[in-house]
C-alpha cells in the first residue's frame, strides 16, 4: 500500500512553523511525524502540502494510496486499523478525518460516500502551535517505547551519576561525562553522538537527538527535545528545538518551540508566566489577531532562520516568524512578523539578499548547502507574509 501524509485544515494553526515544511516533518517527543508514521507502518510516505514545498517534499500516487492526516500522533491501534483499510473506506476522530482510502482514478473525495469507521481508543493531534510542547512528554514516552523496544542502551559511564537507569538510553556515540541524570519523571534519551558535558543536570524526559550537546552546567527539565546538531546551555523547561538550532548559553527558555537554524543570544530569556497569571494569548494567524491558548504557561514560538542577539528579552506568548531578525535593549513586540530586522525601537524589512547571506553562511557551518530549493522556500515564505510587514 502506498501511504500519503497531508497537511489537513491545521496547517494554518500551526504557522510559523508549517511556513518552511510540511505538518509531517514537525519534530515532538525525539522523532518527526513522519518519522513516526513510517516506523509504525514499516513504509516510506509521501506528502500532500503547499505547492511552494511540493518540490522538497513530492507525493507519489500509486493505484491504491492511503491518504493520512499527518496532525495525528500514530498508536498501534491506529496503525492496525490504517492498515485495514479498504475501498471506500475512512477513519474519523469525532468530526476529524485521520486517514482514507483513495485510488489514483478518483477527482475528488466526498466523505459522505465512504463507510465511516471510528477511531474510539485516546489519540493525541498536534493541532496548535503549543500542542507541541504541551504535548511533548507523551511524545517522549511513546517514541522512547518505540525507539529502544528490543534494543540495549550503551553503558552508562561511572562518573554520571543517575537516579532510574532503567529509563535512560544511550545510543552508539553517546558522550556523557559528570552529569546528574533523573528519569524518575520520565525517560531519558540520548542520540547518537550526541554529548551532555561536565556539571549538566537533566531530569526526564528529554529527548536529544543526532549530534546534539547539552553545554557545561545546563540545566534541563522535562520535557524537552533536542533535535538534530542542537546546542543548548542555561535553563530550559519543556521545549521543543526542531534542529540544527542553538541556545548555547546562560538564560531561561521555557514551554518553547524553536524551528531550525534559529539562534539565542547570551542571556536571552523568554517570560513563560504573565506576572497577573492570567491566560496566554498567542498571535492567530489564521485570525490575524490574538487568541487564547487555555494555557497559564506559554513561552516563545520562533519560526525557522530567526534570530536574536545577547540579553533579548521575550514576553509571555511571543510569537516570531520566518527568518526575523531581533536585537537591542527592551521587550520586542508579541509578534514579530517574518523577515523583520530590528526590536523594541521598531523593525525594517528583512531584505532577501541578506537573508541568503545569513542562512548560506550559517548552513555551511553544518556543511549543508543552502541551495536554490531552500533559497525559493524562504522566498515564497517572503512574498506570503508581505502582508503583516506593516511597521
Amino acid at each position: 500500500m502506498n501511504y500519503i501524509l497531508f497537511d489537513g485544515d491545521v496547517r494554518n494553526a500551526l504557522l510559523p512553523f508549517t511556513y518552511t515544511r510540511p505538518v509531517a516533518e514537525i519534530r515532538i517527543g525525539i522523532l518527526t511525524i513522519r518519522e513516526k508514521w513510517e516506523r509504525y507502518l514499516g513504509s516510506t510516505t509521501t506528502t500532500v502540502t503547499e505547492e511552494y514545498l511540493e518540490e522538497k517534499y513530492p507525493m507519489v500516487e500509486l493505484e491504491e494510496n492511503v491518504l493520512i492526516n499527518a496532525s495525528f500522533l500514530p498508536n498501534r491501534s491506529l496503525i492496525e486499523m490504517v492498515k485495514n483499510l479498504k475501498s471506500n473506506e475512512a477513519i474519523f476522530k469525532g468530526d476529524d478525518v485521520i486517514a482514507f482510502y483513495a485510488n489514483e482514478e478518483q477527482e475528488e473525495v466526498n466523505f459522505d460516500d465512504y463507510i465511516q469507521i471510528e477511531f474510539e481508543e485516546e489519540i493525541f493531534q498536534v493541532k496548535n502551535t503549543w500542542d507541541i510542547f504541551s504535548l511533548n512528554d507523551k511524545a517522549i514516552q511513546e517514541d522512547f517505547k518505540l525507539v529502544t523496544e528490543g534494543r540495549k542502551s550503551q553503558p552508562i559511564p561511572e562518573t554520571v551519576q543517575c537516579v532510574g537507569r532503567e529509563n535512560i538510553f544511550l545510543e552508539e556515540g553517546a558522550k556523557l561525562t559528570f552529569a546528574t541524570l533523573n528519569a524518575t519523571s520520565g525517560p531519558i534519551y540520548v542520540g547518537k553522538n550526541a554529548e551532555i558535558m561536565e556539571g549538566a543536570v537533566v531530569r526526564g524526559a528529554l529527548a536529544m537527538c543526532e549530534n546534539s550537546v547539552l553545554k557545561l552546567g545546563a540545566k534541563i527539565y522535562g520535557a524537552t527535545t533536542l533535535g538534530p546538531f542542537c546546542k543548548v546551555g542555561g535553563e530550559v523547561n519543556n521545549s521543543v528545538l526542531f534542529g540544527y538550532s542553538n541556545k548555547g548559553h546562560d538564560g531561561f527558555l521555557g514551554n518553547s518551540v524553536l524551528g531550525e537554524w534559529c539562534n539565542l543570544g547570551a542571556d536571552t530569556n523568554n517570560s513563560n508566566l504573565k506576572n497577573n497569571y492570567a491566560e496566554v494569548k498567542l498571535w492567530n494567524y489564521e485570525t490575524g489577531r490574538f487568541s487564547k491558548t487555555g494555557l497559564q504557561f506559554c513561552g516563545l514560538m520562533m519560526g525557522d532562520h530567526s534570530k536574536c542577539g545577547i540579553n533579548t528579552m521575550f514576553n509571555t506568548g511571543t510569537v516570531i516568524g520566518v527568518s526575523a531578525n531581533i536585537f537591542g535593549s527592551g521587550f520586542p513586540r508579541n509578534f514579530v512578523p517574518s523577515f523583520s530586522w530590528g526590536g523594541a525601537s521598531g523593525f525594517t524589512e528583512y531584505k532577501m539578499n541578506k537573508v541568503n547571506e545569513v542562512a548560506q553562511v550559517v548552513m555551511k557551518r553544518r556543511n549543508i548547502e543552502y541551495n536554490e530549493l531552500e533559497q525559493n522556500i524562504l522566498s515564497a515564505v517572503f512574498d506570503e507574509t508581505k502582508q503583516y510587514r506593516n511597521y
